[in-house]
């Protein structure tokens, strides 16, 4: 009956009928396949340059990494559901326990003039690689958010052989977006941080001063990961190459003013290189710089962790957990920002942060020399201060 049904059918219903099928088959497929060209599958687990990069490159490359595998000494890695901690402890095991946690864009190498000297003062330093960062692997199908970078400090104290835990047991220092997850770890666990140090701290960025382009960009989720993934790695590379080129002007010659409005990516590029002063970068600048780049060609975690952290981590709006801290005791909370500090401005935080926290009278704050990355352009300085803070001077 059917067979009959179709002789009777008007000539042009199946015709219809077909291209109508084939439309809808077609657009289903190229939906799919551009679906999965631009958003592509997340894996749990990105590994990184440890196991991917570095068993391929030879000797004579692995030295010129400016962050090489053994950069600090006492490294172990820590086995994780959410892929290997690079972790560093080292110094006297009975000393004072530091906990340093770097910023957004680099390794804890930043950190290492601090962390050497803290050492040389009998203390016991604990740090590590931020997911997708240095050594560490980078977790592919979650958030970059508190609750992220909560757990993985948690593990990498889990990790020592001595005691990390419990009542005023370990004191921490935390350094740009670094300074932000240390807030909010203190805020969740304010009896196991005996003292907090904030280094150019992350949280309270006002989202004002971040573009409204670069806000749409990165945190709308309109643009197809792949396209911002080919822009973030783009954007990484050449403002940060633009931020030293700036930073050697020809004789006679005055650097550009500085936009009202940041770029997310400035964000990492301040954290490298402060583009505002007219002096060359340090060597040791150049050296950030140059890792930065390495990671960009050698760690495949290293841009979609990048991505994930200026979505979700703590980098803006964060005044619950700020306010929490005016709860801590009065003198075991310190806030140090540089004097030229385009991202993480005084006036702002001294409008914003220093109401939350209680007050001059609840907590040591001080204005110190340089920009943002002041904590290894001007270590010397804030290592003085730390140590005016916690009376070891």
């Amino acid at each position: 009956m059917d067979t009959v049904a179709k002789c009777f059918s008007p000539p042009g219903e199946s015709t219809a009928t077909a291209v109508i099928a084939t439309t809808v088959v077609t657009t289903i497929a190229l939906t799919s396949l551009v679906r999965f060209g631009l958003w592509p599958h997340k894996p749990q687990i990105i590994p990184g340059a440890l196991t991917t990069s570095v068993p391929r490159l030879s000797k004579e490359e692995l030295a010129k990494a400016a962050y090489r595998t053994d950069h600090f000494p006492g490294a172990r890695d820590v086995v994780t559901p959410y892929g290997n901690i690079r972790v560093y402890e080292f110094g006297p095991e009975e000393g004072r326990k530091v906990l340093l946690i770097h910023g957004i864009s680099t390794s804890c190498m930043t950190l290492s003039d601090i962390a050497h000297s803290l050492v040389e003062k009998g203390c016991r330093v604990l740090m590590f690689d931020l997911f997708g960062r240095g050594y560490s692997d980078a977790p592919g199908d979650l958030p970059y958010d508190t609750r992220l970078f909560v757990s993985q400090i948690l593990l990498v104290l889990a990790s020592s052989p001595l005691a990390w835990t419990g009542n005023n047991a370990f004191s921490l220092i935390g350094y740009s977006l670094g300074g932000g997850i240390a807030v909010n770890f203190a805020a969740i666990f304010p009896d196991m941080v005996a003292s907090l140090v904030l280094l150019s701290p992350a949280g309270l960025i006002r989202p004002e001063n971040i573009g409204r382009l670069s806000r749409l960009i990165f945190t709308s989720g309109l643009v197809p990961e792949r396209l911002l993934a080919w822009m973030t790695k783009s954007r990484l590379r050449s403002p940060i190459d633009n931020a030293v080129s700036k930073r050697r002007p020809a004789p006679g010659e005055t650097l550009p003013a500085i936009e009202e409005k940041e770029d997310f990516v400035d964000v990492v590029v301040q954290e490298v290189v402060e583009p505002s002063t007219q002096q060359s970068p340090t060597p040791f600048e150049l050296e950030v710089v140059s890792f930065v780049h390495w990671s960009l060609d050698h760690n495949k975690g290293f841009v979609p962790a990048m991505m994930s952290t200026i979505r979700y981590a703590p980098l803006m709006e964060q005044q619950e957990y700020w306010r929490m801290l005016a709860k801590r005791k009065p003198g075991t909370t310190a806030v140090l920002i540089g004097r030229d500090d385009n991202l993480v401005q005084r006036e702002d935080y001294e409008e914003d942060a220093l109401p939350l926290i209680g007050g001059k009278d609840n907590v040591f704050w001080r204005i110190v020399p340089g920009a943002h990355n002041f904590p290894f352009t001007h270590s010397e300085t804030a290592l003085k201060v730390i140590y005016e803070f916690w009376d070891m001077e």
